[in-house]
């Protein structure tokens, strides 16, 4: 009897949806994941002032598809508005500033729902901030009133939203980021070059298994076969007969020296199919491959770091606790699976590709096993566990922090002190007079230049006797709280930047306060 095998029904092949189509740049740098975070988000500002650094913020967060925004403002739009802020024209004049801003913005994307609310007598910030509405973030911009400031900061506090305080007049601008508590972040994106490991000082049996089919016999493989061994498969061979001939593996930078050598001299410089490229490769990879595994010091801080019985619930710190017992257990972190690209041949550069992603499932598996041992642990998504793995070398603890008088005192005087010998060494100056400047003026716009300098003095008795400090001050009162579009416009672009970073919970977040000047197209990133 004759079996008869139909061939099986191909899949339909489905091209990329029209939101894919849309948010595909975007897609690109935070993956669907940071993408809904992004959609699933509320943010809350409080626009002031000239108004037009918050709404420029906004632009940057409606066009990739923040989920909704709210704008609280209590001005009414007159003829300076027109020149300073792009999302208002003739037509808004005499209206809400809230409500035309929101009109001109929500055009940019349909998909993202706006709301505003003009602050009034029977429409305060306490009003907004205690309604059944839940924000993700919230953004301030200066001039703001010291009770509503302390409404937000209370708010921020006691629900564990971020903060941004946003200042831009005239030339220069300042935007500060207040984080709740510790700032836990997994998916830091490294440079690509920074995270391979390719374990080759301590390879496991498969690895060892898989090298060792090609190189029992490297004397006698064909020109071929010789040319495509791929590099790391050169590196462990060479690296066992070292060890053979030395009792130890090459460790001091001398060491990986000769050791480079001698991989290089393994080259075939009669190979008919030219330059053996794969032992260039190898040769190249020494000093970055061949070094004992270091725990960064991010990685340390978390592993040290006693959470409270608050954050101990969430599952960062409960995958914190399992990776941590892998790598006391192990001597080293969960293996992220990656190979780089190399000169090989494709079946066997995707058998080798293969013996990686198998190692770090089952490195995944014994992190996942002591989660669910973990109370808590049960419920977490194993995707969740396998992006901790994957990241565990990079990740990172950024802690919230307050300023205090202190602390602004001892950044004055480092700063200061860079600043004597900045012509010597050819450093720029210090941007901090321009935050203590901006700084003076958040709920007095209009202060003059002694008011300013006087306002300092109180903080950081003396600094008003820096002829720099005075000169800037000097031009935040030309200014006299007003904004330059095109400066709030790059400000704005920054803390959209710094307010993605957040809600999605990957890269790096600036800590914690970046200052820019217009004048000379710089900034500076200080931790206030």
């Amino acid at each position: 009897m004759t079996e008869i095998i139909t061939d099986p029904t191909l899949p339909i092949l489905h091209g990329p949806s029209d939101k894919e189509k849309k948010y595909d740049r975007q897609l690109r740098l935070w993956a669907a994941s940071g993408q809904k975070a992004l959609e699933d988000a509320h943010i809350l500002l409080l626009n002031s002032g000239s108004g037009t650094v918050g709404v420029e913020t906004l632009k940057n967060l409606v066009l990739p598809g923040i989920g909704q925004f709210t704008i609280a403002d209590a001005n009414i739009v007159n003829e300076s508005d027109l020149g300073v802020n792009f999302f208002l024209d003739e037509d808004s004049l005499g209206n809400s500033r809230a409500e035309c801003c929101v009109k001109l913005l929500q055009e940019l994307n349909p998909d993202v729902k706006g709301h505003w609310l003009p602050l009034q007598e029977t429409h305060t910030v306490q009003n907004l901030l205690e309604n059944d509405r839940k924000y993700t973030l919230i953004m301030y911009t200066y001039p703001i009133e010291p009770q509503d400031l302390a409404l937000v900061q209370e708010y921020g506090n006691k629900h564990k939203v971020p903060i941004i305080a946003i200042h831009s007049a005239g030339f220069y601008s300042y935007f500060r980021t207040h984080l709740p508590g510790n700032f836990p972040i997994v998916d830091t994106h490294p440079d690509s070059t920074a995270t391979t490991d390719l374990r080759l000082l301590t390879p496991w049996e498969e690895l060892s298994k898989f090298a060792n089919e090609f190189t029992s016999d490297i004397d006698n493989l064909s020109a071929h076969e010789h040319g495509h061994i791929p590099y790391l498969v050169i590196l462990l061979h060479y690296l066992e007969k070292w060890k053979a001939e030395h009792g130890t593996l090459p460790s001091t930078y001398k060491e990986k020296t000769a050791f480079r050598a001698t991989v290089s001299a393994g080259a075939r410089t009669n190979n008919p199919e030219g330059g053996e490229e794969n032992f260039d490769e190898a040769a190249a990879a020494v000093l970055k491959t061949i070094s004992a595994p270091t725990l960064a010091s991010s990685v340390k801080a978390v592993f040290d770091y006693k959470p409270n019985e608050f954050e101990a619930k969430s599952s960062f710190w409960i995958i914190a606790s399992a990776v941590k017992k892998f790598y006391e257990k192990n001597k080293q972190l969960p293996l992220p699976g990656s190979v780089p690209d190399m000169k090989a041949q494709s079946t066997v550069y995707v058998r080798l590709q293969n013996i990686y992603k198998k190692k770090a499932r089952q490195d995944v598996a014994e992190v996942l096993a002591a989660v669910r041992a973990l109370p808590g642990g049960k419920d977490i998504d194993e995707g969740e566990v396998e992006t901790f793995c994957k990241n565990a070398a990079f990740i990172k603890l950024i802690h919230g922090s307050e300023a205090s008088p202190d602390n602004i005192t001892t950044i004055a005087e480092a700063e200061a002190a860079n600043d004597e010998t900045a012509a010597m060494v050819g450093m720029p100056l210090s941007l901090f007079p321009i935050y203590l400047s901006l700084k003076a003026t958040s709920h007095v716009p209009t202060a003059c230049t002694s008011d300013i300098l006087a306002a300092i003095d109180k903080t950081i008795p003396g600094a008003s006797s820096n002829p720099r400090l005075a000169q800037v001050a000097e031009e935040v009162t030309r200014a006299k709280g007003g904004e330059l579009h095109n400066i709030s416009a790059l400000t704005g672009g920054m803390v959209a930047q710094e307010v993605i970073k957040i809600i999605t919970k990957q890269y790096i977040p600036i800590d914690n306060t970046c200052i820019f000047d217009g004048i000379t197209s710089r900034t500076q990133v200080l931790r206030i």
